[in-house]
């Protein structure tokens, strides 16, 4: 009878990045010793993963799918802008983001338990490839939307391969009008929302966070006007109402045109139809946001290998 268990096996691959077999073998050798497996593994080279795991992976790309009135995009980071031009890293994206429109909610842990084509779970096709590839990688982020009728328009800007890049966007598009009608309007606003970068679809969703901090900053610029405190608080409010309509997605002004703002381009198009449309929601997400990249020296880094 084996000395370990199928969750044992699961770890040493987790701590090593080794293949299935490989780890198998290596706890039969070690009589079921995780640690001893792992020093074995060390030894051949075959144990990658952990030592890739503290890398930071800030390329990699970002994938969306639609299936029915569900969207889903789903960010897979990688170390350097080359794995994101692999095949092997794309077919994984591109199925992780399938696997994604399965599951409930916004879960990445959800998703990473969740059974990938071809056999096992997404989190140990994952730590294959951190082995077979030879960079660190992670499943950072999913976000779904849904409508109860109508339509959810992917886009993907600059393309890497079909619905995969570095800049993804969902469009959430609730109405009984027709897909002619709700496509091309899905895929203006999708591109307005790519290069326009709202941070929430009206202005009560706005990070209050981020609402305070700008308030303290406009509270220090018109405190340094040196006006009446009233015209002060005056002031602040302006800025805070100015900050909150170029942020907000549904005032922002559409770049197609310059002027309209975008709660009138969706009107218009629904009165244009013959039937109400909403912007219910979106997402858009962008390759490495938020993540801070280790900068590197390339010429220390050469000069430190070549010394050994």
């Amino acid at each position: 009878m084996a000395a370990f268990t199928v969750a044992d096996v699961k770890t040493l691959r987790e701590k090593t990045g080794a293949g299935m077999m490989d780890a198998k073998k290596a706890l039969e050798a070690a009589g079921g010793d995780i640690e001893a497996a792992v020093d074995a593994l060390r030894a051949k080279g075959l144990a990658t993963a952990q030592k890739k795991s503290s890398r930071t992976a800030a390329e990699g790309l970002v994938g969306v799918a639609v299936e029915g009135t569900r969207g889903v995009a789903v960010e897979v980071n990688s170390e350097t802008d080359f794995v994101a031009k692999n095949d092997q890293f794309q077919d994984f994206v591109r199925n992780t983001t399938s696997v994604a429109l399965g599951v409930t909610g916004d879960d990445v842990e959800a998703l990473k338990a969740a059974a990938f084509p071809g056999g096992g779970t997404v989190a140990e096709k994952l730590t294959d490839n951190v082995a077979t590839i030879g960079e660190n990688q992670q499943v950072r982020r999913m976000k779904t939307v849904t409508v109860s009728s109508g339509i959810v328009v992917p886009y993907i800007h600059n393309a890497a391969a079909p619905n995969l890049g570095k800049i993804g966007v969902l469009v959430a598009l609730e109405s009984d009008a027709g897909a002619d009608v709700l496509e091309p309007l899905g895929k203006q606003l999708a591109m307005h929302i790519a290069a326009a970068f709202p941070m929430a679809l009206n202005a009560d969703q706005l990070d209050t966070d981020v609402i305070e901090r700008e308030r303290k900053i406009a509270a220090e610029k018109a405190a340094e006007s040196g006006k009446p405190a009233e015209v002060q608080a005056k002031m602040v409010d302006g800025a805070i109402a100015k900050f909150a309509k170029e942020n907000a997605l549904l005032s922002q002004v559409f770049v197609m045109d310059n002027k309209t703002a975008i709660a009138d381009v969706v009107a218009q198009a629904g009165k244009a139809a013959g039937s109400a449309i909403v912007l219910k929601d979106y997402v858009r997400f962008q390759l490495g946001e938020g993540i801070e990249k280790e900068e590197s020296d390339f010429a220390a880094e050469v000069a430190a290998a070549v010394a050994g």
